[in-house]
């Protein structure tokens, strides 16, 4: 890739992902407090990961600062596995049996299950997932 062009493309990375990082905590805050579910323990766990992103992505974003990847990159990663486990949780019924002893909510109670699959978790999986695949390619085409 061309210098400018190439720093062009990291720029618009680094704004989707701050986007999906502002969506998933505004979305999370939407279930919270305008819908009233109460987080289960492993959703806080999320959004003490998720929450960062939006903050640390927004600054990257502004400052338009590619090396602030190897930084988020991390979070992106923990909170992802967290999601996956949450969502085995949900959805496996040998795990399930033990996700009742949660908190004040169960970790497997699915406030949503919109076409049998998508749960709060697998929301925050998907936000993860995609935050973490553009990290590591803002940080493979910045290293280039």
């Amino acid at each position: 890739m061309e210098g400018e062009g190439k720093q062009k493309k990291i720029e618009y990375a680094l704004f989707t992902a701050w986007g999906i990082a502002l969506i998933a905590t505004l979305g999370s805050l939407y279930f919270s407090e305008i819908l009233l579910f109460i987080p289960c323990e492993l959703c806080w766990i999320q959004r003490i990961f998720m929450y960062p992103l939006a903050i640390t992505l927004a600054i990257a974003s502004v400052k338009k600062d590619a090396k602030q990847a190897i930084y988020t990159l991390p979070l992106s990663l923990i909170g992802m596995g967290f999601s996956i486990y949450h969502y085995m949780l949900e959805k496996i019924p040998a795990l399930s049996a033990r996700a009742e002893a949660c908190g004040i909510i169960p970790c497997n109670y699915e406030y949503i299950n919109w076409f049998g699959f998508i749960t709060i978790p697998f929301l925050a999986l998907i936000a993860f997932f995609l935050i973490s695949v553009i990290m590591i390619w803002v940080i493979k085409v910045s290293k280039e």
